[in-house]
């Protein structure tokens, strides 16, 4: 039997040039704890990326997005990731961080940067280093 890669779909979620993250809760055995990176998760059986993706924005900040749009995948040894660009159409304080540490808009410096103070966490916490170069392709695109 092969080894199966787990299977995720997460969002870049936008507006002006800026981006929301979520900073993952810092807490062993998860994956990036500590780290800045989308929202988004694991595709339950027989769900489609596309659906699941929806699934954990409502779950994880309770945002329906108004459209979706399929940016690409990224496979490496143990993930496959549905990326999605997602508009960002309300206010942060709309929004309820239901899951994570704190949320916050990245501009491009930001992200090219990889890492950004957290109120929350009252530190500077780095940014994943897939979550990083997934959106240094989407500025460039």
């Amino acid at each position: 039997m092969s080894n199966q890669l787990v299977e995720v779909a997460i969002a870049i979620i936008h507006r002006q040039n800026q981006f929301l993250m979520q900073l993952r809760d810092n807490i062993p055995g998860i994956i990036y704890p500590g780290c800045w990176g989308f929202f988004g998760g694991h595709l339950d059986p027989g769900e489609t990326p596309e659906v699941a993706m929806k699934r954990e924005l409502l779950e994880e900040i309770g945002y329906t997005p108004p459209k979706v749009l399929e940016f690409g995948n990224y496979v490496d040894a143990q993930v496959i990731r549905h990326v999605y660009q997602v508009p960002l159409t309300v206010e942060l304080d709309q929004l309820v961080l239901n899951e994570g540490w704190d949320m916050d808009l990245f501009t491009p410096e930001e992200v090219r940067k990889g890492e950004r103070y957290s109120v929350k966490a009252k530190e500077v916490r780095p940014l994943g280093r897939p979550h990083q170069q997934i959106l240094l392709d989407f500025i460039e695109s």
